[in-house]
């Protein structure tokens, strides 16, 4: 099923009804949507489509949704937003741990599904302008080499081929571990809030329950090699928030 203009999202979600609901609501708000109603072929669809945004069910017949989140997060940088039902915290949880943007619950409504989409399309387009304006904004080589890389000792971060690089080693981080890293890295040294960075990332103020960039963190203090039980490298700073170490890589 699809519309004819806008951004192009796919939707997966095995309850037909419902799947056609949403689908026919965003294509009214001119959007394209293209459905998927079993787990084990939203992988295909997803890497050979490349949509937009991903809509994810949580429960799929054929592969769990969040298997689904895991098989294609190292290969596509677009939003995914899981759908989980109602109360479940344990499928929010570990849906962002495997690489969700953002989660909505069941029963779905219909303005807050269309408010995350749209904050997520938003902020995955400014990260894209901030990569762009990156590249071209340097007078000659050498500045524009400088301008985008972020080297602390052993921890290498481009941001014009968005790789990372331990001690020589090439460290695998989604989209938007990237993206935190980096807004980290720029602050190295200062307490970033957990409202500024959900404000930054999620678009929207910080309620006290939000666990999105938490989350992220914990990725990254793994896939860094900092200590889970007492973070050196990205420390959290108790009733406050988090501090990129620059001088521990």
């Amino acid at each position: 099923m699809t519309g004819q203009t806008g951004a192009h999202i796919l939707l997966v979600e095995d309850d037909i009804a419902l799947a056609d609901w949403m689908a026919d609501y965003l294509i009214a708000r001119e959007f394209k949507v293209t459905t998927c109603y079993r787990g084990d072929e939203a992988v295909e669809q997803i890497l050979s489509l490349q949509p937009d945004i991903v809509l994810l069910d949580g429960m799929l017949p054929g592969m769990d949704g969040m298997d689904v989140c895991k098989a294609v997060r190292d290969k596509f940088t677009q939003p995914i937003i899981m759908i989980t039902a109602r109360d479940e915290e344990i499928d929010e949880v570990l849906g962002l741990e495997m690489g969700a943007d953002d989660y909505i619950t069941k029963p779905v409504r219909a303005r807050v599904l269309l408010a995350r989409i749209r904050g997520q399309l938003r902020l995955h387009d400014k990260f894209k302008q901030q990569a762009t304006d990156t590249e071209s904004t340097s007078a000659d080589g050498q500045e524009e080499q400088a301008q985008g890389i972020l080297q602390f000792s052993g921890l290498v971060i481009s941001e014009q081929t968005r790789t990372v690089t331990l001690d020589g080693q090439q460290v695998k981080l989604s989209s938007n571990e990237f993206d935190v890293l980096v807004f980290l890295a720029k602050k190295a040294g200062q307490v970033v809030s957990r409202k500024e960075l959900v404000a930054h990332f999620r678009g929207f103020d910080y309620d006290g329950f939000d666990r999105s960039i938490d989350l992220r963190i914990s990725r990254l203090r793994k896939k860094l090699n900092d200590d889970s039980s007492e973070p050196f490298r990205i420390k959290t700073i108790w009733g406050k928030g988090y501090l990129f170490a620059n001088d521990v890589w």
